[in-house]
């Protein structure tokens, strides 16, 4: 049954056209939008199949949606369907179909769906096409497609209406496949290494494992607070402490902070862990992870970004970070010891420092403001000051009180992945949780919140271990030359509108 179009709203004169042809169809017998199709090839199968040296045509049936304007020569027409796989021409000719059967083509137009079955054979111009027997409307568009389908270069409207932005812009599909492709690798390059993946909660009674503000919701039947995940490390350790030496998950986590092109609210991440390792091992893992990974889906172990050859064959620079941002903006990090005395270099290098900064968002926004756009090659920048943003949950370096055994990837100028040697002594863990907290209690809407559950399951025991979150938007971003995120989000996050066009 028709579903009615809603009365209220204003139809243009592009849908009140369709709409007549949709009524005319129904008004002939004709379902427009039937529950299935006898499809027996795709696109690209069926012309696989042509033969021009076999002695009867092969038959098909295709389905797809019209992507051309219909070329008419009399009582011949022509045009285009496409699917997944790609298009094929149709030749709809007025003595095979009958008179009938040639009307209903004055009631389909581009965008619509149809089933079209008849042999193959090769026209006067040499294009494989479908000599139509049948010809089955099974989904009447009611809306006409973008700027007559040479492409939608609206922005904001291609994120908005995704499905339009993947339906006629082929690149942004290549994309996605891609981005697939990439998630697939790692999949398989973890599982062959014995990782084994797992799931977690997203909704959290109490957050934690980065450095982030969450977002809060509310269960009506336990009555409770809850909090959507900001990152999967404190489950995942969990799970070591039970037994499984080497886990992994690939999915969401939520930040409840601003959106740039390399920050969305909503964002894909990878976090491994394996025991009996440290971060120098996840460090060779990461490089040779990559490296797989680009050789699998690029077929090559170089990519371009942003007009630079980045290669991304291992060994990858290692680079300590205090000598990076030494070497950059010309602060020695170790000269200033408190934080006011660094925010004053800082400031003397043109870096606005907000006076309630402790020490390490200081160092950390010295790496964003010097450093971080200048690490185009890949690079691990690494022993990272125990009070820097996210150190919370790494072991300190040995033989040093003042840094944590951690490392940070970065290629074409920004993160990729974060690791530690994950912190394992419950008494620095607990130490640290409530250093974490005075912060809180501070005004630091980001500090990591004291896991008492998390605590009482590093009491039990949980063996050295090294962990790795690489974000997967942001790997994809690199592979694929994209340079913002939402380009690699099927559906990013953007800002209320009163209505879309």
């Amino acid at each position: 049954m028709a579903v009615p179009i809603d009365p209220l709203e204003e139809l243009d004169e592009h849908r009140r056209v369709r709409l007549g042809k949709l009524n005319e169809l129904e008004s002939r017998g004709v379902d427009p939008y039937p529950p299935r199709v006898d499809r027996t090839h795709d696109a690209a199968a069926a012309l696989a199949l042509f033969d021009p040296a076999a002695e009867s045509p092969a038959e098909v049936a295709v389905a797809g949606r019209i992507v051309t304007q219909m070329k008419r020569f009399g009582k011949l027409v022509f045009c285009h369907i496409a699917d997944g796989s790609g298009r094929i021409q149709l030749a709809c000719r007025f003595d095979v179909l009958g008179a009938e059967g040639f009307a209903l083509l004055d009631l389909l137009e581009m965008g619509d769906f149809v089933c079209a079955r008849g042999p193959l054979f090769r026209t006067r111009t040499g294009e494989i096409s479908v000599d139509v027997v049948s010809l089955t409307p099974i989904s009447k568009a009611l809306r006409p497609l973008p700027e007559k389908f040479h492409g939608l270069t609206d922005v904001e409207k291609r994120y908005r209406q995704r499905y339009l932005d993947l339906l006629v812009n082929r690149p942004v599909r290549d994309v996605f496949v891609a981005r697939s492709r990439v998630i697939a690798a790692i999949r398989r390059f973890l599982d062959d290494r014995g990782f084994l993946e797992v799931e977690t909660p997203i909704l959290q009674p109490l957050y934690g494992g980065a450095a982030a503000r969450p977002f809060e919701t509310f269960h009506n039947a336990l009555d409770r607070r809850l909090y959507l995940r900001i990152a999967t490390e404190l489950y995942l350790k969990r799970l070591l402490v039970g037994g499984l030496d080497r886990v992994y998950e690939i999915g969401h986590n939520f930040r409840n902070e601003g959106i740039s092109t390399k920050h969305n609210p909503e964002f894909t991440v990878l976090e491994s862990y394996q025991a009996y390792a440290d971060y120098r091992d996840v460090m060779a893992m990461v490089e040779e992870m990559v490296a797989h990974v680009a050789t699998t889906v690029l077929d090559g172990i170089s990519v371009s970004f942003r007009g630079e050859e980045i290669s991304l064959r291992p060994p990858w620079r290692r680079w300590p970070i205090l000598d990076a941002i030494a070497e950059y903006s010309g602060i020695e990090v170790e000269g200033y010891p408190t934080a006011e005395l660094l925010a004053g270099a800082a400031r003397r290098s043109g870096v606005p420092i907000p006076p309630d900064w402790n020490r390490g968002k200081i160092i950390d926004e010295l790496l964003s403001t010097f450093v971080e756009p200048r690490l185009i090659q890949p690079t691990f920048l690494t022993d990272y000051p125990v009070e820097f943003p996210g150190s919370t949950l790494a072991k300190r370096a040995r033989g040093s009180d003042t840094t944590v055994e951690r490392f940070e990837g970065f290629i074409g100028g920004f993160e990729i992945c974060n690791a530690f040697s994950e912190l394992n002594d419950p008494r620095d863990q607990r130490a640290r949780f409530e250093e974490q907290a005075e912060l809180g209690r501070g005004g630091d809407d980001e500090a990591h919140p004291v896991d008492e559950d998390f605590l009482s399951a590093m009491e039990h025991g949980m063996p050295p271990a090294g962990g790795l979150g690489v974000g997967i938007d942001r790997l994809v971003m690199l592979l694929t030359d994209q340079h913002s995120i939402r380009d690699v989000i099927l559906f990013p996050q953007l800002r209320d509108v009163e209505a879309t066009p």
